[in-house]
């Protein structure tokens, strides 16, 4: 039996009330800290060295729930965004954003269906997964799974998804992580770095627990951070699929994690649930705690001029 080792978080560094904070991306040349809230339809900003006062916030009209730095392009003016309809390029300044391609060529899909969590590979193709817009209802199996390339050239990898979430691979770039948000899994495939093509689907790990796996990120020594939304924890899990880690905080709703240097951040969402008072006080915040590791570094999205 491995032993798991326990940290506990008692307050978030940012008391911030996010009706669903995602997304959180570490500029380490700048040294701050940008996420979403995909609810409220914002991009928000935070100087690390100055602290929780330098919170800036940019009003969006579309959800976006996901950004990527674009190789060439300076991140503190232009980053690349998961949005409503498709992936676009976002001027921080001005909140004004380019598409550069759908998700769909219906009006009708385009209308049920908004992005959510994403990440950019190792050859700089962005990944990103769709699920229905909250005014749907309860999502359906409407979902998909897309690759984009750097010519814009779209590529449906997964179909009849509900809730799809974090993308990531290993260090060596041989596996793709996914989690399938209602099913309760990560899902491994063997990755194809040079093309981009998954094969060999398999359960890589399932969760037996109350909440449902969201986002996660993946340390130097290949094992994940998996955040679970409804339990109140993290969850770090040896390439092997074994829980040897846990974090757990004072709210229930922990979306994403990041790391900055050997500090584990995550945002979290709001708590829907009256009688949890204890979890609602602190819901939507950010919070931190060192872990004694590294993340693997992100890479770019190589957009074609």
């Amino acid at each position: 039996m491995t032993e798991i080792k326990q940290w506990t978080v008692t307050e978030p560094y940012l008391d911030i009330h996010c009706s669903l904070g995602e997304g959180p991306y570490y500029e380490a040349e700048r040294n701050t800290l940008r996420f979403v809230d995909i609810k409220k339809k914002c991009l928000h900003t935070v100087d690390l060295t100055i602290g929780p006062s330098s919170l800036k916030t940019l009003q969006l009209d579309m959800p976006v729930g996901v950004t990527a730095d674009v190789e060439g392009i300076d991140a503190s003016k232009k980053i690349l965004v998961g949005g409503k309809s498709g992936v676009y390029l976002l001027e921080r300044e001005t909140g004004k954003y380019e598409l550069l391609k759908r998700f769909y060529e219906t009006e009708e899909k385009d209308e049920r269906l908004r992005s959510n969590d994403g990440a950019v590979d190792p050859q700089g193709r962005f990944w990103i997964g769709t699920m229905n817009d909250f005014w749907v209802g309860p999502p359906q199996p409407e979902g998909t799974l897309f690759r984009f390339n750097s010519d814009l050239s779209r590529h449906t990898l997964q179909t009849s998804l509900v809730i799809p979430n974090s993308i990531g691979w290993s260090p060596d770039h041989k596996t793709l992580y996914f989690v399938h948000s209602t099913e309760k899994r990560i899902i491994a495939f063997d990755y194809e770095e040079k093309t981009g093509d998954i094969t060999n689907e398999r359960t890589f790990y399932k969760h037996g627990g109350g909440g449902d796996p969201d986002g996660f990120k993946i340390d130097e020594e290949g094992y994940i951070w998996q955040a679970f939304y409804g339990e109140s924890q993290v969850l770090r899990i040896s390439p092997e699929g074994k829980v040897v880690g846990k974090i757990t905080y004072p709210t229930r709703a922990i979306t994403c994690p990041v790391f900055v240097g050997t500090e584990l951040w995550v945002t979290t969402a709001d708590e829907e649930d009256e009688n949890e008072v204890e979890s609602k006080k602190y819901g939507g915040g950010i919070f931190k705690v060192d872990v004694g590791v590294r993340g693997l570094k992100d890479f770019k999205f190589k957009l074609e001029k």
